[in-house]
C-alpha cells in the first residue's frame, strides 16, 4: 500500500475539519494548487466572494491544515470569479 501524498493529507483535513463547518453556511473549499509549501484554495458556494472568506481561510483552513500537514507552510485564497458566476453570465449572454 502506498503512503498518502501531501494532497491526500490536505484533502483529508479539509473533509474532516473544514468542509463540515463551511457547509453549515452553504459553502465549500477547493484546492487549486500546492507547490513549494504554498497551498492555494478557492472558496465555493456561499463562501465565494464572501467578505469573511479571507478570515475563513486564515482562521479555519490555514489553522487546521497547517496543524495536521507540516509540509504546508502557507495558505492563500485564490481570488477570481467563481465558475457558477461565469456559467450564469454565459447563459445570460446566450439569451440576448
Amino acid at each position: 500500500m502506498s503512503s498518502p501524498t501531501v494532497l491526500d493529507s490536505i484533502e483529508r483535513v479539509l473533509d474532516e475539519s473544514v468542509r463540515p463547518v463551511l457547509r453549515e453556511h452553504g459553502g465549500d473549499v477547493r484546492v487549486m494548487s500546492f507547490e513549494n509549501g504554498a497551498l492555494r484554495v478557492k472558496m465555493r458556494g456561499n463562501c465565494n466572494n464572501c467578505p469573511s472568506a479571507v478570515f475563513d481561510v486564515e482562521q479555519l483552513v490555514a489553522a487546521e491544515v497547517r496543524a495536521a500537514v507540516p509540509e504546508v507552510e502557507s495558505v492563500a485564497l485564490a481570488a477570481g470569479v467563481s465558475d457558477e458566476l461565469l456559467e450564469m453570465a454565459r447563459a445570460l449572454m446566450k439569451n440576448r
